[in-house]
């Protein structure tokens, strides 16, 4: 029998046009347009010759194509020379603004603007102090501060510069000039109905109840606080909030059941439409009224376009399997948008619905509820790796929760609050009491998950893994869902050790490693012996933006596999070391903590000069603040000195050319250093020459944030530096740093941006 040819557009063809794609984005640089366009043509010649052709010519389509849309966003962005520059912008306001206690934050589409303006592009704004109500879909034009998108970078840490390009943001900034703000039409469109049914759920649900429904029913999560989501990361329910990819085929069954239901009432209507077309299309309908609810939010799209697929091919009564359709599905994403693959959805919605269709039986002969069971079994283990190697954790009560939260969600909580829409328009208070029904159903589910997050072993966290553990772990799960009757499947086990169990490279006897975190404008540094860790600051918490305890630092830390913390060390009371504080103590309770005397918060011992402890052969030392030392603000900072195999780091935090001369008075002889912490990051009013000279590092970081206000480190100083000879950093510039004293001298480990490097970090 001859070889039946297979679809042109099948899963190889997928696969193929996916890992190109996919290793584009592994590159440090592209290509220019023109270059990676020379090759989209010929591979589509190839592609048509025939069977042999295709997967290969697929595979380069991929990384053209990938190459051809990563420069052009890129190329798009805010020219660098614009940076923190003044301009005036008028567009339209994108999605629905988060508003806080005095600031709000929303995406906006420029559609005028200065020279040099992103016109065209998408930028996210702040308005900070005293904003106005900012309406979804509203016209404004203003004058406004931008930078191009820029983020920390660390091990474990959200890559901000990676999401600004998926989303396509041009840049970053805030309106500069509120008093020339002008309102050029009131809001109108999509996003505008949908802030205005929000209000009309909130109005119907007072106080804290509305959130969930508001989430579900139209993908408004902006009173979801940051507890609750902290709640749904343990019982790994995330994906269950807000319109998700599950939700919008629920709906879309439930718009197909809705059809034959009518169909069965007037049964003539077949003979004008055959019922299976009717239903395929009453399911896309409804699929895509539920998607323009979220407001076309990534995650519903995709799953908009697999149920596009499925209906194409029933109303040209073809037949298609459940591969064909995720292969179509996929290369159409590939093809209207290759950037999706910086998503961590896309290929854990993939990836799930393939393990689902290729695991699970097609058959009746299993019970509905042991096909649940399977299914949650299957998407448990097949997503593991994936989930470890995007968020450096597994819920370990998440097969619970998900046992119980994916029907009542499901079945319960998003249908009567899809309801409540539905009646809005007839009865208002009908849809007010589907709404409370909603709610009481999801708070009742709640009480059940906050028990289950504060569950001391709710969540695993992991160290980040390496792309081989990755790959091992990938084998050890298609090894271990294969049919029970293969052989060997206790063995798949230890190829999930790699990236369950790592190897983490501690210190020896008598050697430390420092790794400096990214936390933009502030400082955190980890100190780790064989067997102790030390934090030494916690970053900031910006009044009306991210707090880099919770966002930078706790990550870093469960990254570098940091799963207890002996001392946290608060060098003094500013926002920029301190502000991280609270999470970093929530998150590796109970802490001691040592602080500068005078600002130390409660529970919190002063550190003091001369105090020294020794840890794993590693000596520690404070050399200021002296005893009843009155508190300064900087000039109080702890400032830490660490020795290990007679080699030294220098911590000063943010002490003046005062404190350093009454240093160099006192105490001269232990300030040579080989690292050095550049004291206030830079300031002009520290790192004298003097103390330069006494401290002679062989290297110096500078912890700053990216463009930052202050202008910091000063141009002097950074001269006075250079003029020492020794080798310079700058976390805004490398990300996070990692050095390691030992006895064959002191090194440098490791430089995220130098040695991870990705087109998108220009």
């Amino acid at each position: 029998m001859a070889n039946r040819s297979p679809p042109p557009f099948g899963l190889s063809v997928a696969a193929a046009l996916l890992a190109g794609v996919s290793v584009v984005q592994w590159s440090p640089a592209l290509p220019s347009i023109f270059v990676a366009s020379i090759g989209l043509l010929p591979c589509l010649w190839l592609f048509a010759k025939g069977r042999r052709w295709r997967i290969p010519a697929s595979f380069v389509f991929g990384i053209a194509w990938a190459c051809v849309v990563g420069q052009w966003v890129m190329q798009h962005r805010l020219p660098a020379e614009l940076s923190r520059s003044d301009l005036w912008i008028e567009g339209r306001v994108l999605g629905l603004p988060q508003s806080e206690s005095d600031s709000v934050r929303f995406d906006f589409a420029i559609t005028a603007g200065s020279p040099g303006a992103p016109v065209g592009q998408n930028v996210r704004l702040g308005w900070y102090s005293h904003p106005p109500r900012i309406e979804p879909g509203s016209r404004w034009r203003w004058w406004v501060r931008l930078k191009r998108p820029r983020g920390v970078l660390n091990a474990g840490g959200f890559d901000f510069e990676k999401n600004a390009l998926a989303q396509r943001l041009a840049a970053t900034g805030y309106v500069h000039d509120p008093f020339k703000a002008r309102r050029l039409a009131p809001g109108a469109g999509l996003d505008s109905w949908r802030d205005r049914l929000s209000a009309q759920i909130g109005q119907a649900l007072p106080g804290e109840h509305a959130r969930f429904v508001q989430a579900l029913a139209i993908g408004d999560t902006r009173g979801l606080s940051d507890s609750d989501w902290e709640i749904l990361r343990a019982t790994g329910l995330t994906h269950q909030i807000a319109i998700s990819g599950p939700h919008v085929g629920m709906v879309a069954g439930l718009g197909a059941l809705l059809l034959l239901g009518l169909y069965r009432l007037l049964p003539s209507a077949g003979r004008a439409l055959p019922r299976p077309q009717a239903a395929g299309i009453a399911a896309l309908l409804a699929a895509f009224a539920y998607t323009a609810l979220a407001g076309f939010a990534l995650p519903t799209v995709r799953t908009l376009l697999m149920i596009a697929v499925v209906v194409l091919a029933r109303c040209q009564r073809r037949a298609q399997s459940g591969a064909q359709a995720i292969a179509l599905a996929l290369i159409v994403i590939l093809l209207m948008d290759p950037l999706s693959v910086l998503a961590p959805g896309f290929w854990l919605s993939f990836l799930g619905v393939g393990w689902l269709l290729w695991c699970l039986p097609h058959g009746t002969e299993a019970g509905w509820f042991r096909s649940f069971l399977d299914a949650q079994g299957v998407a448990v283990l097949g997503l593991l790796p994936l989930t470890i190697w995007f968020f450096g954790q597994a819920s370990l009560v998440g097969p619970f929760a998900n046992l119980i939260g994916i029907p009542v969600i499901g079945l319960g909580v998003v249908p009567l609050a899809l309801l409540g829409l539905l009646l809005l328009p007839i009865s208002p208070w009908a849809a007010s009491l589907a709404w409370k029904l909603s709610a009481g159903l999801m708070d009742a589910l709640w009480w059940c998950l906050e028990r289950m997050a504060h569950w001391p072993w709710a969540i695993a966290w992991l160290p980040e893994p390496s792309l081989l553990a990755l790959l091992l772990a990938a084998i050890a799960v298609f090894w271990l869902l294969l049919p029970r009757h293969i052989a060997g499947k206790p063995l798949a086990l230890l190829l999930l050790l790699p990236m369950l169990w790592p190897k983490i490279d501690l210190p020896r006897q008598g050697a430390a490693e420092i790794t400096v975190i990214d936390v933009g404008q502030g400082l955190s540094v980890l100190v780790r012996t064989s067997r102790h860790a030390l934090l030494f600051d916690t970053g900031p918490h910006a009044p009306r933006g991210l707090d880099f305890g919770e966002a930078a630092v706790v990550p870093a830390l469960h990254a570098e596999g940091v799963s207890h913390l002996d001392l946290l060390v608060v060098s003094h009371g500013d926002n920029d070391h301190a502000g991280g504080m609270v999470a970093v103590q929530r998150a590796f309770s109970p802490l001691p903590t040592l602080a500068s005397e005078g600002w130390a918060a409660p529970g919190a011992k002063p550190c003091r000069r001369g105090a020294h402890w020794r840890w794993d052969g590693v000596e520690f030392r404070f050399l200021h603040p002296p005893d009843n030392y009155p508190y300064l603000r900087n000039d109080s900072s702890c400032v830490l000195r660490i020795e290990a195999s007679g080699h030294v780091a220098l911590l000063p935090g943010d002490i003046g050319h005062w404190v350093e001369a009454r240093l160099l008075h006192e105490q001269r002889d232990l300030l040579r250093a080989d690292l050095l912490l550049v004291p206030h990051h830079g300031s002009a009013t520290s790192s004298s020459p003097g103390f330069l000279t006494a401290v002679a590092p062989h290297w110096a970081v500078f912890a700053t944030g990216a463009e930052n206000r202050f202008g910091l480190p000063h141009p002097a100083v950074l001269a006075r530096y250079r003029k020492t000879g020794a080798a310079l950093f700058d976390t805004a510039t490398s990300g996070e740093l990692s050095f390691r004293l030992d006895r064959s001298g002191a090194h440098l480990e490791s430089v995220r941006r130098r040695d991870q490097p990705r087109y998108w970090q220009r």
